[in-house]
């Protein structure tokens, strides 16, 4: 879902920092990034300052379930910030250190436990050599996460606790070295061509020595021979020949060795379980090898003989001198990292408190050595870290301390001072804040339910609640703001809260259900805010709510079930006020909950595997099950689950919950999770109702918040998810909702009148036809109802249903909505006194199902606005439309691949280097008292000001893409419902004028009038400033601000969501993409080109063929030239995968992801940079073009246009192939190469089959009138409909970009369907199901577009034309009506006359010849009248002759056709006169069209009228 939906998460942290309990540490190549795994599954990234070390908390990435065990880096390029984590639910991503995004996900059963990334001699890059609970040892693809092969033992095979992989000096290949956990070291030697496909891969050598369960095994750089082994209780260096034990040496007491490695040939380092480290010297006289013989001083030949001891000695010690307890054993690591051509080396720590250690090893010389070693006795050097820091340190460092999400019931009461002063105040006051520890959030309303650890739970509005924290404005003054309602009555904390109504329908809106550390479970009314009753019947805390499937019986349907620590579930029925069933002897904690309803079984599955089986009704245990039995029952409930009506228990990412409604995650993880006794976090119920038709909610709702914590223990913060394309749905239902159908169709918006006008014309034209048409008019006009029935397919989200309402009721609701907007706005709480008596006696929750959509965008577009960048416009956002300026950095979040989720931390943002001095004098919010009273505030509202204006954008690419999509296409939307804006007042003004239609205007009325449409105009330019700063003018402004690093919208992002589902995100994506390809300039273009063209699948005209595939090993078998996802994913757009180097896909899927990326990228740059091939007429409009494709891009142009042709081939491919699992029809792909081949018609022209293309385009349109409202409608449409829309669009810029092949190909066409047609019979077709049959309206529609547009390259071309009109309309609208009425649109052509008494249609040509159409026969005969083209012609009203006009010849002539004896025989047209006339002046025939026209006065003269305004006379 998020690869397809853009959704834009923003995190209030709070002031409690993240439990972080450090399980693995890792320090990237550059030294710039740090990464922490802890325990409960989170990684955080730390900001490291490459000179001094200093260390900031950058983000947090969220998305394991389980402990990290391992972290890895993903390639040896310096630049290439890529790391590799893996946790104990083996799960398994590749993460991009920059973007903080997620690469790559995967599962796998095998769990790792350590990943040494090494580079094979014949690799590009780095493998993955993994081992840990499983015999084998499996290497793996860093980038795709892909299994490359595996290397398994024959010899006693068994775990492998350490390896170590090394190339021997002097040869090429690699060489891994492992030890079993029963003591058996393996060598396998490896030649670097091993694939998965070979046979198994055993191990060269083996040999028992006697270390069991090593913790590692290292092989010393400088002197291969030397290896060392390490085990919890001692070290042992072996000599790497025969496996020989060279020294050995003990753990100090009470310490566990972890692991170890080699500083050099007779030095090493070790660490132990108590945090500390080791320094030692070997024995010189143990080691063996050539390198240590000459290089150690100590040696016999070297200088004279020295005291040599045969034990290694301890020469420095590694400290830490506060001696903390630990809770478990500190995360280690040693690492070399270069910088400036010197290397550094460091021992990282990482502890369960989140503190993070390094020290810097010293450099130690000999001589030095020798001086500690004659000590007596010996004293190792003693060093102290170089650096410690934590996660709560940077949090407390935070002053003030970062927003939670209601703070405002912190604040003491006092005088009316700024609200924020007071939070600060309360911040430095020492009064502990009431840690939040559950919510829920209710879309309906817009309310946010927070249970606290004191037993109340506040209900607020969300979106208020949130203003206040992050933004200025007048709420900031009031003192009661916004209105909250308390509920008290758990004793202690609150641990879990549910909304049973918003799970299912079926319970009452008014319950909300919570779950206390007291033992009891309490339903409280929702709206009335009293305690409805309490339930007692648990023996423990309750840990989690949820509710039965809806397929139960009725009684149990009515209960929620509860979880409790005693290891108990009960179902507690709400209408009967009762616990219907307790289920309570459970020896161990419940992991999962499987309901059996059509058998009345509820099935609890424990940590120890044990599964028991209740009976709801009667609560009976029916019976309990182990091992296998327990599997299989737990795997049928699995099976037979269409409902998905599972409830697991567990502790999982917040954004799993926000997408999956935490349906389907998998057992084991689950149980990983409980058996560390971890509580599950709310359960969302968002996504859950899948189950029940009723339920299915058209759409997500526009804002979800989402409580998370990170450890059960934690207080709560927050994460917004602000759904874009909700949003823009629920505002355009909003608006539409509103208007009557009348006024939709005077908006433009559902135009059917006019598409049902050409459709009629291809209809048969009996008069009850007619009338029928007039009627349906008529109904359309007037009543809702058919309406609802022609857009029903189109309305997806029942703007329909709202709009029965007459125009009358949406007047009321709009004053009373109007009213309630102002009331919002405080006006009504101005005075504190009547603010908090409301507050105490009645909950204020205003009405239920208000719409909250322009709150929720007022919201959003005041956060990613990026103010400070044009003062001028963002005065015009604070006072024209409406946007509020933020007091805080803000803490965006950033969702990737399968949900993993990656959020920035607040105490980034105070890192950013303030000058003390710079801190600007006009801070406007802060009155000069607060400035010099906190200093703190003013530095905090200075950070903001650098955040919003340059930092925002500096932190990401993705991010930048998704912000910037979000706010070109929200003000597109906001400009298109007539200017809505967030100023209350504008906007009741609005919704008022939308209802009214005057009819008798007064004065003032006018004036009024006047001002409105002032304000409009000025709030519409006020949006398009702001589309336009986002989408042109960004990076110049924010460089300028003094971004150093600018990260750009990543192009790729933008070519996939070139025809994203929701047209306002869509326009979004192509403007932006445009704006950044052209702010390229040509040698970015050509540097994109090149990049991409490799990817470019290649079409034959028979079959699909692609070189890369085929090269590539192991592929050769797949024919993936069809370049497209699989059926599943067909309707999600192509996931964001995008990287600034450019590698070689690492899978097959990637590879086809790349595909699709590379057609629409090189289709737009080639259709707006390429350069027209066929320049043929060289007029005003192709000298423009020249000016702007001057920038043509190598390969599009005219020497080369290699280019042009495979993308034009393959976009022709994407539109005609036929529809297969591979390539699903409508899918946006395909609506790109729709899209992309109208756009750069001109460039594809000559590689393309231009009637197929044409015929292709008509097949998908010709159901337009029943699928596509217009062209301007803003909700999404159905698949199909999209396509139609597209290629409608598409035909219509062919239509005017080459119109003569457009209109000579249809000619061609139809005279190729007309011959058919009289074969139809003898050759057994079907015409019907004809393209050019079915898509008649729209072949007309074009036509009148073309004649509208381009009259004078159709004069050109006016027999083909008058062929396609005839095809298209039905021969009875000619009976009785003349061509006037019927196609008024070419009678404006004075060579076309068409004579109804005889039902003749005659056509002058270019060439000089007269067509006569003869309807009545259907046949049509060519006279060669004029030596150049006819000017003019016209039938006499009789019909008996045909005058026709030369301008060039200066000629007249007047035609008569005869028949032969009754009608019988041939009929011939003989000219029976000619005149000439007089030439006309050459400066009249620039304009053809308006040169001269025939008029019969009556049946015997015509008379010539010329453009100057002569007329001549002539008789027959």
């Amino acid at each position: 879902m998020p690869g397809n939906s853009l959704v834009v998460p923003v995190v209030l942290w709070g002031k409690h920092p993240p439990t972080h309990c450090i399980s693995c540490i890792y320090l990237s190549k550059d030294q710039k990034t740090l990464a922490t795994g802890c325990y409960d599954g989170q990684i955080c990234l730390w900001q490291v300052h490459p000179d001094t070390l200093q260390m900031t908390p950058r983000c947090l990435l969220v998305g394991h379930t389980a402990p990290i065990l391992c972290i890895s880096k993903a390639s040896i390029l310096q630049d290439n910030n890529y790391i590799v984590s893996s946790s104990e639910a083996g799960e398994m991503c590749t993460w991009d250190l920059v973007d903080g995004r997620c690469r790559e996900h995967v599962k796998l059963p095998q769990v790792h436990t350590n990943m040494q990334a090494y580079h094979m001699s014949n690799c590009e890059d780095v493998r993955l050599f993994c081992n840990g609970y499983y015999p084998e040892i499996i290497v793996m693809d860093p980038f795709s996460l892909e299994i490359l092969f595996m290397l398994s033992s024959k010899q006693n095979p068994d775990w492998i606790s350490a390896l170590h992989v090394l190339r021997p000096c002097n040869r090429k290949d690699d060489v891994v070295l492992a030890l079993t956990t029963t003591g058996m070291v393996k060598v396998w030697t490896l030649l670097g061509h091993e694939t998965k496909h070979s046979e198994p891969i055993y191990e060269n050598e083996s040999k028992q020595i006697k270390p069991l369960n090593a913790v590692c095994i290292q092989c010393c750089p400088n002197n291969q021979r030397t290896v060392l082994v390490v085990v919890s209780k001692y070290w042992q260096v072996y000599d790497a020949g025969d496996f020989s034990i060279l020294c050995s040496y003990l753990a100090p007491r009470g310490e566990r060795w972890m692991s170890g490695d080699f500083l050099a040939a007779d030095r090493i380092i070790m660490w132990s379980d108590a945090g500390k480290g080791y320094l030692y010297k070997l024995p010189a006289n143990k080691l063996r090898g050539k390198n240590v013989t000459n290089s150690i001083p100590d040696n016999k030949n070297f200088h004279t003989p020295s005291i040599e001891s045969d034990s290694p000695f301890l020469y420095c010690l590694l400290s830490q001198p506060d001696n903390k307890l630990l809770s478990c054993p500190p995360a280690m690591r040693f690492v070399t990292t270069r910088r400036q051509n010197k290397e550094h080396r460091y021992l990282l720590r990482g502890d369960s408190e989140g503190y993070v250690l390094v020290w810097n090893i010293p450099e130690i010389s000999p001589a030095q050595l020798h001086e500690i070693q004659n000590q007596k006795p010996p004293q190792p050097v003693q060093m102290t870290a170089t650096l410690t820091t934590s996660l709560s340190e940077a949090w407390a460092s935070m002053v003030p301390s970062p927003v939670g999400i209601l703070d405002q019931l912190e604040k003491r009461e006092g005088g009316c001072l700024y609200t924020f002063v007071k939070q600060y105040e309360f911040a430095i006051s020492l009064i502990p804040a009431i840690k939040l520890t559950a919510s829920i959030y209710l879309p309906l309303q817009s309310r946010l339910v927070v249970g606290r650890e004191d037993g109340t739970i506040i209900i607020v509005s969300a979106t208020q609640t949130v203003m206040l924290q992050l933004l200025h404005g007048h709420h900031q003054e009031f003192n009661n703001w916004p209105p909250h309602q308390v509920l008290s009555g758990h004793g202690g904390r609150v641990n879990c809260l549910l909304y049973p109504h918003r799970e299912h329908s079926r319970y009452d809106k008014n319950h909300l259900v919570s779950g206390g550390v007291d033992f009891a479970v309490c339903l409280w009314d929702l709206y009335a805010g009293t305690l409805l009753h309490r339930f007692c019947v648990h023996a423990g805390e309750i840990t989690q709510l949820l509710v039965p499937p809806n397929n139960c019986s009725t009684r149990i349907q009515k209960c929620v079930c509860s979880v409790a620590s005693d290891h108990s579930v009960t179902l507690l029925s709400l209408t009967e006020r009762k616990c219907v069933c307790l289920a309570s002897r459970h020896l161990f904690p419940v992991t999962t909950i499987k309901w059996r309803p059509l058998d009345d079984f509820m099935i609890i599955g424990c940590s120890d595997g044990t599964v028991y089986v209740w009976q709801m009704e009667t609560g009976h245990l029916d019976r309990v099950l182990q091992g296998i039995a327990a599997e299989e029952v737990l795997y049928a409930c699995e099976e037979n689950e269409a409902t998905n009506a599972s409830s697991e228990v567990g502790l999982a990412n917040p954004a799993v919950h926000f997408f999956r409604g935490l349906r389907h995650r998998n057992l084991s993880a689950i149980r990983h999770a409980t058996q560390r006794g971890l509580h599950q976090l709310q359960q969302l119920g968002a996504h859950a109702n899948n189950d029940d038709p009723h339920m299915q909610r058209t759409h997500n709702s526009p804002l979800v918040i989402q409580g998370v914590k990170t450890n059960p223990k934690d207080a709560e913060s927050h994460i917004l998810f602000f759904d874009i394309e909700a949003l823009i749905i629920e505002l355009l239902n909003e608006e539409y909702a509103m208007m009557s159908p009348g006024s939709l169709e005077a908006a433009g918006l559902i135009a059917q009148s006019e598409y049902l006008k050409v459709a009629a014309l291809t209809q048969s034209a009996s008069p009850d036809a007619h009338k029928k048409i007039v009627d349906f008019f008529g109904k359309v006009k007037d009543k809702a109802e058919n309406m609802e029935r022609i857009i029903k397919e189109k309305d997806k989200h029942g703007i329909l249903a709202k709009m029965k309402e007459g125009a009358e009721t949406v007047h009321t609701k709009i004053q009373a909505k109007a009213e309630s907007v102002l009331k919002q706005g405080g006006d009504a709480q101005k005075d504190g006194v009547d603010g908090n008596s409301r507050s105490n006696s009645k909950p204020i929750l205003g009405p239920l199902d208000t719409s909250h959509g322009m709150e929720i965008a007022q919201l959003l577009l005041s956060l990613l606005h990026s103010w400070g960048l044009d003062n001028d416009l963002d005065r015009v956002c604070q006072v024209k439309l409406g946007l509020l300026r933020p007091m805080v950095p803000i803490s965006f979040g950033l969702l990737s691949k399968a949900n993993q989720m990656s959020l920035f931390l607040p105490t980034w943002n105070s890192a950013i280097l303030v000058d003390d001095d710079s801190i600007p004098d006009d801070l406007p919010s802060l009155e000069d008292k607060i400035c010099n009273m906190y200093p703190e505030l003013a530095k905090r509202e200075h950070l903001t000001r650098i955040f919003t204006s340059h930092t925002h954008w500096e932190l990401s690419t993705t991010l930048t893409s998704n912000h910037l999509l979000a706010i070109i296409a929200l003000s597109h939307t906001l400009m298109s419902m007539s200017n809505a804006t967030f100023v209350p007042e504008q906007e009741r003004n609005r919704k008022l004028h939308r209802q009214s239609t005057r009819v008798n205007w007064s004065k003032t009325d006018e004036e009024h009038e006047e001002m409105y449409t002032q304000q409009q105009a000025q709030i519409k330019q006020g949006w398009s400033l702001l589309a336009t700063l986002h989408c042109v003018l960004l990076p110049d402004k924010v460089v300028e601000a003094g971004a150093k690093n600018f990260k750009r919208p990543q192009v790729e992002m933008m070519a996939k969501r070139w025809q994203h589902h929701c047209v306002e995100v869509r326009e979004a994506a192509q403007t932006l993409l445009l704006a950044e390809l052209s702010r390229m300039g040509p040698k970015g273009r050509k540097a994109l080109v090149d990049a991409w063209a490799q990817y470019l699948p290649l079409y034959t005209q028979t079959e699909t063929i692609n070189q890369q595939a085929v090269s590539s090993p192991g592929m050769n078998h797949v024919n993936s030239g069809q370049l497209q996802q699989s059926p599943e994913t067909a309707e999600e757009e192509f996931e964001e995968e995008e990287e600034e180097q450019v590698r070689k896909p690492s899978s097959l899927s990637e590879l086809k992801r790349k595909q699709s990326t590379a057609v629409i990228l090189l289709g737009v740059i080639g259709a707006e940079f390429g350069q027209d091939i066929t320049g043929v007429d060289n007029n005003k409009r192709r000298a423009s073009e020249d000016r702007r494709k001057s920038s043509v891009v190598e390969g599009f142009g005219q020497g080369n246009n290699n280019l042009a042709r495979l993308t034009a081939m393959a976009l022709s491919h994407l539109l005609l192939a036929p529809p297969s699992p591979k390539l699903p029809a409508h899918i946006p792909l395909r609506r790109a190469a729709i899209d992309l081949i109208g756009r750069g018609f001109t460039v594809w022209a000559p590689f393309l089959d231009i009637s197929k293309v044409l015929l292709g385009l008509l097949e998908l349109c010709s159901d337009a009138d029943r699928l596509v409202p217009s062209m301007t409608y803003g909700l999404p449409l159905t698949p199909q409909a999209d396509s139609c829309r597209t290629a409608r669009h598409a035909l219509t810029l062919i239509a005017t970009a080459r119109p003569a092949a457009f209109i000579t190909t249809m000619a061609k066409e139809v005279a190729r369907y007309n011959a058919m047609q009289q074969n139809a019979q003898t050759l057994n077709i079907n015409m019907s199901n004809n393209v050019l049959h079915k898509a008649k309206p729209e072949i007309l529609r074009g036509v009148e577009l073309l004649i509208d547009k381009m009259q004078n390259e159709m004069s050109d071309l006016l027999v083909e034309l008058m062929d396609i009109i005839l095809h298209c309309l039905d021969p009875s609208q000619l009976k009785n009506k003349g061509l006037q009425d019927v196609f008024p649109a070419v009678c404006r052509f004075n060579q076309v006359s068409h004579c109804p008494a005889t039902r003749r249609i005659a056509v002058g040509s270019n060439a000089g010849t007269l067509t006569m159409y003869e309807l009545r026969q259907g046949k049509c005969t060519t006279i060669n009248a004029h030596g150049s083209p006819v000017t003019a012609a016209a039938f006499s009203p009789d019909g008996k002759f045909l005058v026709s006009y030369a301008c060039g010849e200066n000629k007249l002539c007047f035609w008569q056709t005869s028949t032969g004896m009754f009608g019988l025989g041939q009929s011939q047209t003989r000219c029976i006169k000619s005149y000439s006339t007089a030439p006309i002046a050459d400066v009249a025939r620039l304009n053809p069209m308006r040169l001269a026209r025939l008029i019969w006065i009556n049946n015997r003269t015509v008379t010539l009228m010329l453009a100057d305004g002569s007329e001549t006379r002539f008789n027959v």
